[in-house]
């Protein structure tokens, strides 16, 4: 599957806001956006003036990135988020807030989004008892996540539930720290999702 391997400060200065992509890097002084607060390029500290598409443009490429989705699997999506009932926009965003990947995030276990896709992926989740090696997989109400470590991984986890136990935890996920478990309480709501996201101007986008 394609994936983004460049440098991923380049994004967040790009969308002028922090993403989280680095971990705890992203809370320290050493991050690109507090460094450098223009987009990247050598004409990225002249005057940028976005047009009404534009804008719309930028607000879709910063969910895209935010979730660590690529286009393709974006408009996915949206599709679906179009065929279910309730608001468009919100309904988009609830979709990507249930993948595995980001409830991980949520619960602290890793220090980023693309952290908890690898975790996924080298096999370390179950998911209702049967392991799950799909960072994409839409988590349900009930679904009990837990982390299964090799001893080696252990203090990693423990470190990183620490470190991030204030920071990325979602009230819809009940959180058992001591044995790497989750339970989902409920499904994720707009209030729950903290990012400052105008998912009008993606339905904008999308609707032309």
């Amino acid at each position: 599957m394609g994936r983004y391997h460049a440098a991923v400060c380049r994004l967040c200065r790009r969308e002028k806001m922090k993403l989280f992509l680095k971990g705890s890097r992203c809370y320290t002084p050493k991050c690109a956006v507090e460094k450098r607060e223009y987009i990247p390029g050598m004409h990225g500290q002249g005057r940028q003036k976005l047009s009404d598409y534009g804008v719309q443009l930028r607000e879709k490429q910063k969910v895209k990135r935010i979730y660590g989705v690529l286009e393709k699997q974006f408009k996915f999506y949206f599709r679906k988020a179009t065929r279910s009932k309730g608001v468009t926009g919100i309904a988009l965003l609830v979709t990507l807030e249930r993948r595995l990947d980001n409830a991980l995030y949520r619960m602290g276990v890793a220090a980023s989004r693309s952290e908890a896709r690898q975790i996924v992926r080298h096999g370390h989740v179950w998911v209702g008892g049967r392991q799950v090696n799909v960072p994409s997989r839409q988590i349900e109400v009930g679904d009990a996540i837990e982390i299964r470590p090799t001893d080696k991984m252990k203090e990693r986890f423990k470190t990183l539930f620490e470190q991030n136990k204030d920071q990325k935890t979602a009230e819809w996920l009940a959180i058992d720290p001591a044995h790497f478990k989750a339970t989902v309480k409920r499904l994720p709501e707009r209030p729950d999702i903290q990012m400052p996201i105008q998912e009008q101007l993606i339905v904008e986008l999308y609707s032309k």
